[in-house]
């Protein structure tokens, strides 16, 4: 039965070609205005940690000025994203967590002797070694530095393949040069091209950006001069730091190193937050951390939300499209009825030879349905040429997020359907309930 209503449905369509294509296009516009935000949102919200979400954590202490809190009295209970350096080095030394990582992005002219390539500036993490594998990141050749490095001035460098590809013509290149601000590195390991979207383990500095192409220990910052090249926040005035040097950026206010957890056990985690209230106490003993004692430990999932990547602005969009895909909902209505009116006659001629209401209704709402499905592919067409115009006037921002995956289109067909089913209920409800004599007088 179900067949024949289909070919009853596919028969109709054809006979009304043009109500069809209008009802199509009505369906198909309002879904593609509809995933194009919808699909942004979705590709924006993606938590690549989401595997790891119970037993990772983002590490905020709260050192900002007494007076007011982290980026103004919006939030007053709003805590600094990043930590001190000397704060970073005390929980360097922790041994609670399972793996932690201290990191921060930063940039350095690339060279190799001998070799024709044009110098360029890559995108440099500087990390400990342990962000390898915290973050799942899969190495092609050689691995990651030895402990100690975290805290020596090795210079030793990972690469990623795509740099592999560039420098070493994607051969093996564990044990050769290249230089970093003209310092030689040695090459230890090559990772896979690693790009999560977006980037979890750094939102503050461009959550929807590249990956860095290079990663080097974290205990090179005093031998190189290493300053971030992400944000860098301070409560306090600059000019205190004068005269003091390099050294006295390090042991400074200034909050610029992104620091993870890995703590496997509500009983580790216990131990960690202990570990981190003793220490906050002892600096307010040496009159630091004025402000109320407070911490955070905050998984991936959550960190999304703190961080604001999909924006309230983001959220009334997708609820401005779907708007705008109930009133184009409320046109098909307005053309299915008329074009189910129309079929009255046909509708009381199959009651009087015995159909029943609810098999006039069910025809008629899987002819609404056929409609949505067309609708749906048509969106889907409408979805990818909207987003095509996305990165266009995002001028490259978008590329990695302006695109569907099979879920979105199997969401968008899906939300096709729904709607022309909307369209279609209370049509199919109003011919099913036609006095069919009425008809047979005229047939």
């Amino acid at each position: 039965m179900f067949g024949y209503y289909i070919s009853l449905a596919l028969r109709s369509l054809r006979g009304t070609p043009v109500l069809s294509a209008l009802m199509v296009a009505a369906i198909a516009v309002g879904v593609g205005a509809s995933m194009t935000v919808l699909t942004l949102n979705y590709m924006m919200s993606q938590n690549a940690l989401a595997h790891k979400d119970q037993v990772l954590y983002a590490v905020q202490l709260d050192s900002w000025d007494p007076n007011s809190s982290y980026r103004g009295d919006r939030n007053p209970t709003r805590m600094p994203w990043e930590l001190t350096y000397q704060d970073t080095q005390v929980l360097l030394r922790s041994d609670i967590p399972s793996r932690q990582v201290a990191m921060h992005r930063w940039g350095a002219t690339v060279t190799q002797d001998d070799s024709e390539l044009r110098p360029f500036i890559g995108q440099v993490r500087v990390t400990t070694r342990d962000f390898f594998a915290l973050f799942d990141v899969s190495f092609l050749y050689g691995g990651t530095w030895e402990k100690n490095s975290d805290n020596n001035s090795i210079q030793q460098v990972v690469i990623t393949q795509r740099t592999n590809e560039k420098l070493f013509g994607g051969e093996n290149s564990v044990g050769r040069t290249i230089n970093l601000n003209g310092n030689p590195f040695t090459v230890i390991g090559v990772i896979e091209n690693w790009n999560p979207v977006p980037k979890v383990h750094d939102l503050n500095n461009g959550a929807f950006n590249d990956s860095e192409a290079l990663y080097i220990p974290f205990g090179l910052h005093r031998k190189l001069g290493i300053y971030s090249w992400g944000n860098t926040n301070s409560w306090k005035h600059e000019k205190e730091l004068e005269g003091r040097g390099y050294e006295g950026f390090l042991q400074s206010e200034m909050v610029w190193i992104q620091y993870w957890v890995e703590l496997e056990s509500d009983e580790q985690k216990q131990r960690y937050e202990d570990f981190l209230s003793g220490y906050i106490r002892e600096q307010k003993a040496q009159g630091r951390f004025e402000r109320p004692l407070k911490f955070g430990l905050t998984r991936p999932s959550e960190w999304l939300v703190v961080n604001q990547v999909l924006r309230d602005d983001n959220r009334i969009l997708g609820w401005l499209s779907l708007a705008f895909l109930l009133v184009c909902v409320v046109n098909a209505v307005a053309l299915l009825l008329a074009k189910f009116l129309r079929k009255a006659p046909e509708a009381g001629v199959r009651r009087a030879l015995g159909a029943s209401r609810k098999s006039i209704f069910t025809q008629h709402l899987i002819e609404s349905a056929c409609i949505g499905i067309i609708g749906g592919l048509l969106g889907i067409l409408l979805s990818t040429l909207g987003l095509v115009a996305v990165k266009s006037l995002a001028m490259g921002f978008a590329d990695r997020i302006a695109h569907m995956d099979w879920v979105m289109m199997f969401a968008a067909v899906g939300l096709a359907v729904v709607a022309s089913l909307l369209a279609g209920i209370y049509p199919a409800w109003r011919i099913s309930h036609t006095n069919p004599s009425i008809y047979l007088k005229t047939q």
